[in-house]
């Protein structure tokens, strides 16, 4: 049975929520502009803009060389992500999973999430570009160490974003919601089943690997990056993140893209992510003020009404 054939699960409940409180308009206004974030992304369309490239191109499918290296620096990116996530947790260590970019994660680690709000979006989208940049000019080749960092990036704006949306970084759940962010990534795409879930599909997908990550953060003080729960996580966000990935991989790989392309394909997938990040976090805000039933329906009324139903 594959990740898919759970989606009608019931999602754990984040916080018990009055089910008669009505929706204000101002939330059901930025639970609209959420819906249409996530259930219709449009990243492909930003990256052609970016890269100048017809947008068929951006969705072709990569030849199967540069599909092993996309998979393996999109793990790389995600184990990263997740080791970060953890280790900013109270009282947390994370042991190394022993890869390449150990010592490079470990001092990336070293801070708090909550440390992160004296940043701001432009200033990530800036890193991002300088990220980018580079691999314009070298491609394909600097794809395994430019993804970690561009990871990264995107990590401590997504933190943020959460944080500014009233998320509790200070719990494995909230942290984890964080990396959660690079799974809801893309819709558009055949390569897998999960490429064409919705938004609510793709969470009740991830419910029982995040609920067991959240569990194996929860009661240990030393926490091994190579644990069958992290490690479930990590190939099961990687798996839906490498779509968006082999899309900027594409973009970037235009002949004539050079630098300024580059950095404009990178600001592009960090604006995505950026967008992304602030309706999943705003639906997560709603829900613990109304609770997670009353505006998963509300969400379905807007989706309908939106015309993405």
């Amino acid at each position: 049975m594959n990740d898919l054939a759970v989606a009608g699960e019931t999602l754990p409940a984040l916080i018990d929520a009055p089910a008669s409180t009505p929706m204000s308009e101002a939330d059901r206004a930025a639970l609209s502009r959420a819906v249409s974030v996530l259930e219709k992304p449009g990243l492909a369309a930003r990256l052609s803009a970016a890269a100048g490239a017809p947008l068929d191109m951006i969705g072709r499918a990569l030849p199967a060389p540069v599909t092993e290296t996309v998979a393996s620096a999109t793990e790389g990116a995600m184990r990263t992500a997740l080791r970060i996530a953890l280790a900013t947790l109270p009282d947390k260590d994370v042991k190394p999973a022993g890869t390449a970019l150990d010592l490079a994660e470990t001092a990336e680690a070293g801070g708090r999430l909550s440390r992160l709000l004296g940043s701001s979006d432009t200033r990530h989208k800036a890193l991002a570009a300088v990220t980018g940049a580079v691999g314009g000019v070298f491609g394909l080749a600097t794809l395994a160490v430019e993804l970690p960092l561009s990871t990264t990036i995107m990590l401590r704006s997504i933190a943020e974003i959460a944080r500014q949306e009233g998320e509790d970084l200070s719990g494995p759940e909230g942290a984890l919601a964080c990396v959660q962010v690079f799974a809801l990534g893309g819709r558009a795409g055949t390569e897998t089943a999960l490429a064409d879930s919705g938004y609510f599909a793709v969470r009740a997908a991830l419910a029982k690997t995040m609920s067991e990550a959240a569990r194996y953060a929860a009661h240990r003080s030393l926490l091994d990056a190579g644990a069958p729960p992290l490690v479930r996580l990590t190939a099961q966000i990687a798996a839906r993140f490498g779509l968006v990935v082999s899309q900027k991989v594409a973009a970037q790989a235009v002949p004539v893209i050079g630098a300024l392309g580059g950095a404009a394909v990178n600001t592009a997938f960090m604006d995505h992510f950026q967008s992304m990040a602030r309706a999943h976090f705003t639906v997560r805000r709603l829900e613990r003020t109304y609770g997670q039933e009353t505006v998963r329906q509300a969400y379905l009324e807007e989706k309908t009404a939106l015309g993405l139903g």
